[in-house]
């Protein structure tokens, strides 16, 4: 699909963001691997020169795998060199660009396995990925509690000295209006019921451009959900697998999301309801570390479950820039400033969310209609 990425174009584009704003910037006598990679896997960034088409990366035959493979070890080797022979007044600049140099490269190892999952999911015969992940059975999810929180003047945002995105801060006020959050995610079960329930059809559960994706889709169900003559299936990271109805629902867009939560009587939280709970929490879940690459029934249940980890959730939030947020300057200064407009923020990371690589401000931002990403949801209602 047109937003979709080859696996050796996440590479090669990694590799290509350290050379770009480390390598060349810092390390005098460093020469190109190849000049046309500049050209090849520059993603978005303008400022910086032309590039290829998103649509058409998967046309790109060359380079090689085995190409890319040498590039990075060249890349690498220069940031080795870099690392010991640095002027100590340009370690601050330096170290803050490695920091998002290896954050953007954790972006991109969530994103392969996204990719890696739609592109298996066109093949007819549904391949695995790897044939040896753990197939959770079935089990009864626990019964959906409530999480009432105060109203008042709160602080949102990242304003620590650890990493973060620009988007994330700056920290300031806001006030909140008293809210209730679900103690967990929203089932397949559950939402296997709103289906059956005619939900999809039902016009009155929908926005205007809900309606339109579901007519112009043809969505009947989530994203890699399969109704066969053994009931519903789900394709995974390991295959085509029975539905197992305690999981998390998982690829769903905002607009399913929504339309779930005005039939069952809620809303979705904004981000910041979604911040203030998980702020006290520790950033640890179902993540990428684990394997699973999967979202899996709770395991733990607890006044607030699953808020790390499982699925990216949606959130009613326009990703729209902070009190005073301004873009990091020089060649990164587009890294997210330029994507706000038009998109809804997921909080919270999946089941293939690298390890420290989420926290409580983290935002991540797609347009409603897309469910190719890991994402679910929970749900939330007026205090």
């Amino acid at each position: 699909m047109p937003e979709a990425s080859p696996t050796k174009w996440h590479r090669a584009h990694t590799s290509w963001l350290f050379e770009t704003v480390l390598l060349k910037n810092f390390l005098a006598r460093y020469q190109d691997y190849d000049p046309a990679y500049a050209f090849l896997f520059n993603s978005y960034y303008e400022g910086i020169g032309a590039r290829f088409t998103r649509p058409d990366r998967g046309l790109l035959s060359r380079p090689s795998g085995e190409q890319i493979l040498k590039y990075r070890g060249h890349v690498d080797a220069g940031i080795e060199t870099l690392i010991t022979e640095l002027d100590e007044s340009n370690w601050a600049e330096f170290t803050a660009l490695l920091d998002l140099a290896l954050n953007h490269e954790q972006q991109h190892q969530e994103l392969l396995l996204t990719d890696i999952k739609h592109l298996l999911s066109r093949n007819p015969t549904f391949p695995a990925y790897r044939d040896d992940l753990l197939e959770t059975s079935a089990s009864e999810a626990p019964p959906l509690g409530w999480n009432d929180f105060e109203g008042g003047v709160m602080e949102i945002g990242h304003g620590g000295d650890d990493f973060a995105f620009d988007c994330e801060g700056p920290r300031h006020k806001i006030y909140q209006d008293p809210y209730r959050l679900a103690s967990r995610l929203v089932t397949n079960g559950e939402y296997l019921a709103f289906i059956e329930d005619g939900g999809y059809s039902d016009y009155r559960h929908w926005l205007w451009l809900g309606r339109s994706a579901v007519a112009e889709g043809g969505w009947e169900a989530p994203l890699y959900w399969q109704k066969t003559e053994d009931g519903w299936q789900e394709f995974s990271l390991g295959g085509l697998r029975p539905l197992n109805l305690a999981a998390p629902v998982c690829h769903v867009s905002f607009l399913e999301a929504d339309a779930y939560a005005r039939w069952a009587g809620h809303r979705l939280p904004t981000e910041a309801e979604w911040e203030i709970a998980a702020e006290p929490l520790a950033p640890a879940g179902n993540l990428l570390e684990f394997g699973n690459l999967h979202p899996t029934p709770v395991q733990n249940s607890g006044p607030l479950s699953q808020m790390f980890g499982d699925v990216w959730e949606w959130t009613q939030s326009p990703f729209v820039p902070y009190p005073g947020f301004r873009p990091t300057e020089g060649a990164v200064a587009e890294y997210n400033g330029k994507f706000m407009a038009s998109q809804l923020v997921l909080r919270g990371g999946s089941c293939v969310t690298p390890p420290g690589h989420i926290r409580a401000t983290y935002r991540n931002f797609f347009y409603p209609p897309d469910r190719w990403q890991f994402s679910g949801f929970r749900l939330a209602s007026d205090g």
